[in-house]
């Protein structure tokens, strides 16, 4: 008998085991999995009828708020010029996850459930009041995200502001973009079919081209083998490099073609400065060449490449919100080489990472963590939390970083006067990507930073798809961008 009655406690203990086991599973391990689950209607319910926190600019304009209604939600997201500001926030939805953007970054924070927010929930909780969400403040500038988008208007693109010495964003533009409130509407069947318009085909307005999206970066990438010829002690911005007019790419029959007769040099041959101002990309192809695979993806893994970005969030604030890995080829062949380092062939790049290039390069070679909110607030106003500025790595020296200044400065006084503003200095490197079948199509890029003796803001600027040079595509947008920054 008693062997038995052990047998059957055994048994009995084995359950309990089982089911704690499992509790604890379901209760701590998935927990915010299963809250995420969109077939969880109690956890929909529970975060519609929250008091989601507002998402303000850094001016304190509303991007995105919270307002009460009478149906079984109890609340809806509202989104304040919505498609302006859409890379920024992303969406709320009644039947999609939020997965992208400030909504999805910071959603713990925004729905009041954070373990920061915990006293805030006890006291609603003892008062009777609503539990509300914190507010998130962010670096944008209202003024400046509007140039740029006006700016870029009905073209395929983006464009990013970058504050030099903080890595604040300041603004962050992709277009075409979409309205939020058409996906936060609380008439399911609507949501739905919104979205299910938004999401399809390969150039969907959902995608944040700014992060998301990866371009050649044409010539806008020799900024980036300038400074790791610099950095080997062995360039200067009057060193003379091999040039022509025509360079045949290492092991084949390809020709490469400079656009300008002045990048060819003379005799064949041409300055570093002079390269840059004209872009050359004989002389830069050479001298990715020369200075090997090795040296080049160095610097641009220092400047980023290689490594997907967080801009902003952790595990514990919800979804973070991060920037696509930019690429530049491992060991390559060196006619693929030659191509990679004029910023074409298997190089590619974000706007934001371009952005970041060039606020390093402003920034006596420091590169700054990107960052996108300010601070985070409590209902109460209290501050949860204060973003201050990182340095991701110190790419080069302060030499280099003058003297790729005096380069990019020569841009826009020799090559590009169009891009000159009265009484400011500008740096500035442009792009002409060739893309598309039998390169019919152009990426047009230009990235630069304003005042280039004393910076303050870097930009990129990507205009994809387009019929004309970088220059003259993306080239005015970024100076639009510099004169409404600078006059602030």
């Amino acid at each position: 008998m008693n062997k038995y009655l052990r047998q059957l406690f055994t048994a009995v203990v084995a359950l309990f085991v089982i089911l704690g086991l499992s509790s604890t599973i379901i209760m701590a391990v998935r927990a915010n999995a299963l809250n995420n689950d969109p077939r969880n209607a109690r956890s929909l319910y529970h975060q519609l009828g929250a008091y989601r926190g507002a998402i303000l600019a850094s001016d304190g304009t509303v991007m995105a708020k919270s307002e009460p209604v009478n149906d079984a939600f109890k609340y809806l997201r509202t989104y304040s010029n919505g498609p302006l500001y859409a890379p920024v926030t992303g969406f709320f939805s009644i039947n999609q996850t939020a997965d992208r953007g400030l909504e999805a970054s910071r959603s713990m924070l925004l729905n009041g459930e954070a373990d920061s927010l915990i006293w805030q929930r006890a006291k609603a909780m003892l008062t009777g009041t609503t539990n509300q969400g914190a507010s998130i403040e962010t670096s944008i500038d209202p003024k400046l995200q509007q140039v740029a988008y006006d700016q870029l208007g009905t073209r395929d693109g983006a464009a990013v502001a970058i504050e030099v010495n903080t890595g604040r964003i300041l603004a962050m533009v992709s277009t075409p973009s979409y309205d939020p409130n058409k996906l936060a509407t609380h008439d399911t069947k609507a949501a739905s079919q919104a979205y299910n318009e938004l999401s399809a085909g390969q150039n969907s307005p959902l995608i944040n081209r700014a992060t998301s999206q990866l371009y050649p970066p044409g010539s806008t990438f020799k900024t980036i083998v300038a400074s790791a010829a610099l950095e080997t002690g062995d360039y200067q911005t009057d060193t003379k490099i091999p040039a022509g007019s025509s360079y045949t790419l290492p092991g084949t029959a390809t020709q490469l073609p400079n656009a300008e007769a002045q990048a060819d040099g003379v005799n064949g041959q041409i300055s570093l400065q002079e390269a840059v101002a004209w872009s050359s990309n004989t002389a830069f192809a050479q001298l990715g060449v020369k200075l090997g695979a090795s040296k080049v993806s160095d610097m641009a893994t220092k400047l980023g490449f290689g490594s997907t970005i967080t801009i902003d969030g952790t595990e514990s604030t919800g979804t973070p919100m991060t920037a696509t890995a930019s690429t530049f080829p491992s060991d390559p062949t060196d006619d693929k080489l030659a191509l990679a380092s004029i910023g074409q062939g298997d190089t590619t790049a974000t706007p934001l990472q371009m952005a970041m290039v060039a606020q390093a390069i402003a920034n006596n070679g420091k590169l700054m963590q990107p960052t996108l909110v300010d601070r985070v607030r409590a209902a109460d106003l209290t501050v949860l939390s204060q973003t201050k500025p990182q340095t991701m790595a110190n790419a080069f020296s302060e030499d280099s970083a003058d003297k790729l200044t005096t380069m990019m400065e020569s841009v826009v006084t020799e090559a590009n006067p169009q891009l000159a503003i009265d009484g400011i200095k500008v740096a500035a490197k442009t792009g002409t990507a060739q893309i598309g079948t039998d390169n019919s199509a152009i990426d047009g890029w230009v990235i630069g930073f304003a005042p280039a003796d004393d910076p303050q803001i870097a930009v990129a600027v990507l205009v994809h798809n387009t019929d004309v040079y970088g220059s003259l595509a993306a080239g005015p947008i970024m100076r639009a961008m510099m004169q409404e920054a600078l006059q602030q």
